[in-house]
């Protein structure tokens, strides 16, 4: 997805576990033994801070260190790199244990014999999202009644190479470590700060005699400023000594489940496949309804990586528009919202990077961190990689066909020269006015929109992409094919998006005001990965850039992204051919905790969250048939063989939450909630038939197996 990284060498799996430790249950990963590779350990992370279990670094949303190519995710030394170790015994054989619960979102190492057993488990606080917190429990299995210790191995060590960090007083208990960056992403810019506290850990616990049970809790809290970190560290206290912490931690998770989920009746691995990816794009995400969330982004490798030279250096590319936002949309339009939040913060630096590269209104970058400049460390990928815009506009316009919600005003926006305002500009516009139409107008060259663009990637499938996405955003745009912004915008009002360039502004035989360039020739698809890239764009939400009798030749010949191309198959009516694509994409997961590679040889980015999002993809908007459009959200369940059905909880749409199952050919729809009085009722119109279909809130409604749209109802 983003630019090249080294391959890393990948240790024969075998050689630590074996297939049979894995547990028959779906949401529940189990291992004896760790990967001997640490990069595929299990990750505990939250919308703010994130760390792999037992390795020595944490990291904070949104902090980063080093200028410009250098900058990257800075390093917080972890003090919860805890590792729960039994003292030598004599006799019996000790059991271990490794689990990652999806259901709790909680890491839960285990030792016993037969008198006693110690657990440890480490979490990201769900309520809590500035806690870490690791837990000891020992509780007493025999009828003895001597003491019983176990070892707790740290490492920790209160440096960085990417902060100057300085020890504090200590406060209610817990060490005191804060500083600052050391470098800034731009000349001038600030330092940011990071301010720690944590609870000391002894290297032994113990239970002592005559004790059944005893559980002992370690937190570490991380904010921007020393009374952001005293006033979590409260609320934490707070809830340790009710004797909460975790079981609110977990009760978030339930309450998440209970409203989001994505199941099949077919194989036990494909069941953990989906479940684990949904999990951890779920655990980069703040709790629905969590207030005061600044969202900086989701990055390829997640926020429990992305320290210097690893997985993308933390930096957020198009991966996030195109590959994750697809399904956060579905489940969580709140986060949703924040990502898009993200763009729209940044945008000064994408006005800027196009003005150094010589276009007109913005580009995003490839690679972004804080202020949204280029901070790709190759410069090529950072000046070729053009496509990214068009992802982004796919991002906002589904956003609005979703939630008919305005989007985040653009007028606070530093740099942003178009004020923004209801009766000025559509909804979906108020995020778009410096993306369209200057900055395409600006890349295309004399004699129109035929191939190939200036500056294009010299990536063919790249390329191919960038059309296609550009031709899909203009004819949702344009007032002259009927688009939704300049439908929207006030009567009698000039949209400021949609304007004509002035003279200057033109480029001969390039693209004038709102006219939509043509569909890509077909005789240009004389190399496969082009038209590749033509459908890798054109998921979830098709472009029409390629005909169906097209794109089965097409999807026969090119090198596979695998669950984007499956999704190709099942609109093709191909059920074989999806799964077989779908098979592919299992040398990506790693046992025993479903951790995602972004290459099947191990290489590239680890906890790949844009693989994992393009599986989900393929389930969510492939299996279903989902498409989200400005009419509805239209289905036509299509499985691939081996899944005899699919069953999608907690879809939401323009404040209706909705759950929708497909199974023995029957389509079983149910509005679950309502948002509140302003979220309209809902239909199901079956295609061809055109029957309507009522959705009365709490009454699941089903018939045969049919295409159709679940739409606003209209009288």
């Amino acid at each position: 997805m983003g630019a090249l990284t080294p391959p890393l060498s990948r240790p024969p799996l075998g050689a630590s576990f074996s297939m049979a430790d894995a547990t028959e249950d779906p949401t529940i990963f189990t291992a004896h033994s760790l990967p001997s590779d640490s990069r595929l350990w299990a990750t505990v992370t939250n919308a703010y801070l994130g760390t792999r279990v037992y390795h020595n670094a944490l990291h904070v949303s949104g902090i980063y260190n080093g200028a410009g190519g250098d900058t990257h995710r800075a390093i917080l030394p972890s003090p919860l790199n805890i590792q729960l170790e039994a003292p030598a015994r004599t006799g019996e054989q000790l059991t271990k244990t490794f689990s990652l619960d999806t259901n709790t979102g909680s890491f839960l190492h285990t030792v016993e014999d037969s008198s006693f057993r110690a657990a440890q488990r480490i979490y990201a606080h769900r309520t809590l999202p500035h806690v870490l917190v690791c837990s000891v429990s020992i509780t007493r299995l025999g009828a003895g009644s001597r003491p019983i210790t176990v070892l707790l191995r740290s490492a920790f060590s209160p440096e960085s190479p990417d902060l100057a960090l300085h020890l504090g007083p200590d406060f209610r208990g817990a060490r005191y470590l804060h500083g600052h960056t050391l470098t800034p992403e731009q000349p001038g810019g600030p330092q940011q700060e990071v301010h720690m506290l944590w609870t000391p850990v002894p290297p032994a616990l113990t239970l002592a005699a005559g004790e059944d049970v005893q559980t002992w809790e370690f937190l570490v809290v991380v904010g921007g400023s020393q009374a952001e970190v005293r006033t979590c560290l409260g609320e934490a206290l707070q809830l340790q000594a009710e004797r909460a912490l975790y079981p609110a931690h977990a009760q978030a998770w339930a309450q998440l489940w209970a409203g989001c989920g994505l199941d099949v009746p077919g194989p036990l691995r494909l069941r953990q496949a989906l479940r684990a990816a949904l999990y951890y794009l779920l655990s980069a995400l703040p709790q629905p309804g969590a207030p005061g969330h600044t969202c900086h982004g989701l990055s390829p490798g997640g926020l429990s990586n992305g320290s210097r030279d690893e997985c993308y250096w933390g930096h957020v590319f198009w991966d996030q528009d195109l590959w994750m936002f697809p399904n956060v949309l579905v489940w969580h339009p709140e986060a949703a919202r924040g990502l898009l939040e993200y763009r729209i913060r940044t945008l000064a630096g994408a006005l800027d990077n196009a003005r150094r590269l010589g276009y007109q209104g913005a580009k995003f970058a490839w690679e972004s961190a804080g202020s949204g400049l280029e901070v790709c460390p190759e410069d090529v990928y950072g000046v070729q990689e053009i496509h990214i815009n068009g992802a982004v506009l796919l991002a906002f316009q589904l956003y609005y066909s979703s939630t008919q919600e305005s989007c985040p005003p653009t007028s606070s926006i530093q740099g942003s020269t178009t004020p923004c305002t209801p009766t000025s500009c559509s909804r979906t516009a108020c995020a778009l006015l410096l993306l369209w139409p200057g900055t395409w107008a600006s890349l295309s060259l004399a004699g129109g929109w035929r191939w190939p663009i200036r500056s294009r990637c010299p990536l063919t499938r790249s390329t191919a992409s960038t059309l296609s996405l550009m031709g899909t955003s203009l004819q949702r745009l344009s007032p002259r094919r009927g688009g939704e912004a300049g439908r929207r915008c006030a009567p009698g009002v000039p949209c400021p998006l949609l304007r004509e360039p002035s003279h200057s502004q033109k480029k001969p035989g390039g693209l004038r005001g709102c006219d939509v360039p043509p569909r890509p020739c077909h005789d240009l698809g004389e190399d496969a990965g082009v038209w590749g890239g033509v459908l890798t764009a054109a998921q979830p939400c098709p472009t029409g850039a390629v005909s169906l009798p097209h794109a089965a030749d097409l999807m026969a010949v090119c090198p596979p992204p695998q669950s984007m191309f499956a999704v190709g198959w099942m609109e093709l009516q191909e059920p074989s051919r999806a799964w077989d694509l779908l098979e592919r994409s299992f040398a990506n997961i790693t046992e025993p905790f479903k951790v995602w590679t972004e290459n099947s040889d191990g290489s590239g980015a680890v906890n790949f969250l844009t693989g994992m999002g393009g599986f989900l993809q393929a389930a969510l908007f492939g299996f279903t048939g989902f498409r989200i459009t400005g009419a509805g959200v239209t289905f036509d369940p299509m499985c691939p063989a081996g899944v005899t059905g699919v069953s999608v909880s907690g879809i939401s749409y323009q404040g209706n939450k909705l759950d929708f199952s497909f199974s023995a050919g029957l389509v079983t729809v149910k509005v679950r909630a309502r948002a509140g009085p302003w979220a309209p009722p809902l239909e199901v119109e079956l295609w061809p038939s055109q029957a309507r279909l009522p959705l009365p809130l709490g009454h699941e409604i089903s018939f045969p197996c049919s295409a159709g749209r679940i739409q606003r109802s209209f009288p």
